[in-house]
């Protein structure tokens, strides 16, 4: 057996200024194969689109989060028992470092706690504020580029930038390339270039737009552009799943004014554009999403508290109408999943079903904010209808049962299960 050598410990000669330079991070099996992979060989070995990068976010009064390129993590402090000791050869030491002599072995630091990951939901409310008042809407795109001073002076509106979102939302890149889709957030007069998901994704080719100024599109508008569309794709008679981009873009740009960029980036939020041979781009439309979003648009004119319920037969038969004979078998309920409150005209005989617009998006992000507002709305729920407004708030279904757990109660009848508040709210 071979003898172990044998150092001599002591405190660095810098140990004073050197206290808190280090921190113990654990790192979970995931992010562990993560960074094992940039370095195996069978890994694509390409640098820009693969290269494992950790970023810490936060501003001063956040909590720390760690971002991968496609997840968000909450840092948290675990206190040790014990200390353990950060050592290294003595930076003192000079000379060769590879004989067998006894050398001097340093503590630099002691730690008395361990950075923990835990996954967590990307924080993306932040959004919401920062693009306010930045609205995309038809015939006013270019009215919010000046604005008003604190002395009532007309001014040039700041910009919020792709990379001013980046800097500033607690997200991975993936994340917050999501939360822009899925909030309808335009990226105009950047540069449009091929992300490296493609190596992830089934789709040949999906397509970004970076480094441009952030403004959400007024749902009006987009629900107006999805049934322009719609209506050029019946009556030219296109296939909605190998549509030709050019001839889409060039009629909606020559017959209604709408912006080329600004079709092609509502085109890849519906969908996916395919590049072959010879530079000609078609369009893959996903029609579940374009379907969804104009009933959307539909539904937000019955919002809660400020509308009378609509209908739930004369919803679905406008509905129906807006998208027309060859997608109105793909007009369902269950795609509105998250949007909606159902309830019943209990004067009529038998009852009528309505549908009031209740966007979870609109909802405090504060798990005990959000079930206070949901109780408010409503004191009892049953399992899978008050799931769908819990689900941008838990990473998972497990997390979302713990957050039911905690508040809220689980009664049983005849019905079934519902949940009740925990605690009592007041309206």
């Amino acid at each position: 057996m071979s003898q172990l050598a044998e150092f001599d410990l002591r405190f660095s000669s810098a140990s004073q200024a050197e206290v808190g330079s280090f921190k113990m991070l654990e790192l979970s099996p995931d992010l562990c194969k993560l960074i094992e992979a940039t370095v195996d060989d069978s890994f694509p070995a390409d640098p820009v689109m693969f290269i494992a990068s950790f970023l810490i976010k936060g501003a001063p009064d956040e909590d720390a989060v760690l971002c991968t390129s496609d997840k968000t993590y909450t840092v948290r402090s675990v206190v040790l028992s014990n200390s353990v000791c950060v050592v290294t050869r003595d930076p003192g030491d000079e000379g060769g470092g590879d004989d067998d002599e006894a050398k001097d072995v340093a503590i630099r630091d002691q730690l008395k706690e361990i950075l923990e990951l835990v996954p967590s939901v990307p924080r993306l409310h932040k959004l919401n504020a920062l693009l306010r008042g930045r609205e995309y809407d038809e015939g006013h795109e270019d009215e919010d580029d000046m604005c008003e001073d604190e002395e009532g002076h007309s001014i040039k509106r700041a910009r919020f930038t792709y990379e001013d979102a980046r800097a500033m939302i607690q997200a991975s890149d993936g994340e917050l390339d999501k939360g822009l889709r899925d909030r309808r957030v335009l990226i105009l007069k950047g540069t449009r270039f091929v992300d490296g998901s493609q190596y992830l994704s089934p789709h040949p080719v999906n397509w970004r737009i970076g480094l441009g100024e952030l403004r959400p599109i007024a749902p009006s508008h987009l629900t107006t552009i999805l049934e322009l569309i719609l209506t050029n794709l019946v009556s030219n008679s296109l296939s909605y799943t190998s549509a030709p981009v050019s001839t889409l873009i060039s009629a909606l740009e020559d017959e209604h004014d709408i912006r080329r960029d600004v079709s092609l980036q509502v085109m890849a939020w519906f969908g996916h554009i395919n590049e072959h041979a010879g530079g000609t781009e078609t369009w893959d439309m996903d029609a579940d999403a374009v379907v969804r979003e104009v009933g959307l648009g539909i539904l937000r004119v019955y919002r809660s508290h400020q509308e009378d319920p609509v209908i739930e037969k004369a919803f679905v038969d406008q509905w129906k109408k807006a998208v027309g004979d060859t997608f109105e078998d793909r007009v369902s309920l269950p795609l509105l999943s998250g949007n909606y409150l159902t309830s019943k005209d209990t004067l009529s005989d038998p009852p009528i079903p309505l549908l009031t617009y209740f966007p979870s998006s609109a909802l405090p992000v504060e798990p005990g904010a959000r079930f206070s507002e949901l109780f408010l709305t409503r004191p009892r729920w049953k399992a899978d209808e008050i799931a769908p407004f819990l689900s941008d708030i838990a990473v998972d279904s497990k997390e979302r049962d713990k957050l039911l757990l905690k508040h809220a109660r689980a009664i049983t009848d005849s019905e079934g299960i519902w949940y009740t508040a925990r605690a009592k709210y007041n309206a």
